[in-house]
């Protein structure tokens, strides 16, 4: 019996452990589909991340200026502003030099604004052609 409580106690405090270092990393996902915006949100919040989201390219300017995430799932086709316009925007401000950033889109790299190859993003994920578990993966692989 003793045995088994150190570990129960062991594997609660290694999922604690576990946890508390994946919920450092702040990420948000700024996507005009919902259901896609919550699907993610969902998803990397149960791998341990602190997520907020965005519907349209200003509103995803203003969480990442004021959320300050450690990295960014970013659409390219929204409404208001598109994706490539806000991440000029946050590349020419002060404090969204170091921002990183997945593009996450159904647009093919080749059909992409040109503008994108100048504004330094980290991966460019097509969803039609990745899970969501694909992409938590690259994540992760990120936020190392």
């Amino acid at each position: 019996m003793y045995r088994d409580t150190i570990a129960k106690d062991k594997h609660f405090v290694n999922h604690i452990i576990k946890h508390t270092y994946l919920q450092m990393h702040k990420i948000a996902v700024i996507e005009d589909d919902t259901a896609i915006s919550s699907m993610y949100k969902m998803k990397l919040a149960s791998s341990g991340y602190d997520v907020k989201t965005a519907f349209n390219g200003a509103d995803g300017y203003d969480l990442i200026k004021e959320f300050q995430p450690d990295l960014v799932l970013l659409d390219l086709r929204m409404p208001v502003m598109s994706g490539d316009k806000m991440l000029q925007k946050v590349r020419e401000a002060d404090w969204g030099g170091n921002v990183r950033v997945i593009i996450l889109t159904n647009i093919s790299r080749d059909e992409a604004p040109m503008s994108l190859r100048l504004l330094g993003i980290d991966r460019y994920i097509v969803k039609a052609h990745n899970t969501p578990g694909e992409v938590v993966g690259v994540v992760q692989e990120i936020c190392r």
